[in-house]
């Protein structure tokens, strides 16, 4: 079982900065690509951004030179830094990460999610 914890998420006005993280943890054997999601009330849930483990990233358009993902693999940890927030940015954030526990079991897995809101 592989177990993916976010934290950073919260309350900011519009034109604000928040970090999320998200870090996994678990029998990890390796881990592929990392990624954030989000869901709005009454909307279906939606890419933000990924991340390769070579670091080769992926952004919506909704977000790109706002939004800057990041991940430290020595910690099985990835990063959003979200800048120049806006009210649309209000969201549920998600953690994804696709991997292998060991070299046949592979593995895809969620977060719990963390609240944004965005204040105008």
């Amino acid at each position: 079982q592989v177990q993916l914890v976010e934290s950073g998420g919260g309350l900011v006005q519009a034109g604000g900065s928040l970090r999320l993280s998200c870090a996994a943890s678990g029998s990890i054997f390796s881990i592929n690509g990392m990624g954030w999601y989000r869901q709005a009330p009454g909307k279906q849930r939606e890419l933000v951004a990924t991340i390769t483990s070579g670091g080769y990233t992926n952004y919506a358009d909704s977000v790109k030179g706002r939004f800057t993902i990041s991940r430290d693999n020595a910690k099985n940890t990835v990063y959003l830094q979200m800048n120049s927030l806006k009210p649309e940015d209000t969201a549920v954030y998600y953690c994804n990460a696709d991997g292998r526990i060991g070299l046949m079991s592979p593995f895809d897995s969620w977060g719990q999610g963390t609240q944004v809101t965005v204040s105008s």
